[in-house]
């Protein structure tokens, strides 16, 4: 299964700065990057179905910072289905960590969010990196 690194030079560097990006909580440029790099994804494959997981995380994240939390938890929810088997496409990537962080969001968001704590906001890290 084919990794990110089929894509071209300037696909893997918008998908580098879409991590930056989201990792700074600038949720609404992250999206913009990571589909930059998903456009450029060969069509049909996985790797350009877990890009577009990647990208709906941000743009879930983006809706959660407006207070759209129909928005943003309606969208999370079709980003982890398509984070499904990313490990091949990101192997990289620290997505058991991910994944936990976005399922306390998951049900944080299908609760009272208004009226519970919020919580840490998702870091996507490399797993050499990866905080414990």
């Amino acid at each position: 299964m084919p990794s990110f690194r089929i894509l071209d030079r300037e696909a893997r560097r918008q998908f580098a700065c879409g991590l930056a990006l989201f990792n700074a909580g600038n949720f609404f440029k992250a999206h913009e990057a990571l589909e930059d790099a998903w456009r450029e994804s060969p069509r049909g494959t996985p790797l350009r179905r877990h890009l577009q997981g990647m990208v709906q995380v941000a743009v879930a994240f983006h809706h959660q910072s407006r207070e759209n939390l129909a928005g943003a938890r309606s969208v999370l929810d079709r980003a982890v289905r398509n984070l499904n088997g990313a490990e091949d496409s990101f192997p990289d990537l620290d997505l058991d960590r991910l994944r936990a962080d976005l399922a306390n969001w998951q049900r944080h968001l299908a609760g009272t969010p208004h009226k519970t704590k919020r919580p840490a906001l998702p870091c996507i890290v490399r797993r050499d990196r990866a905080r414990r």
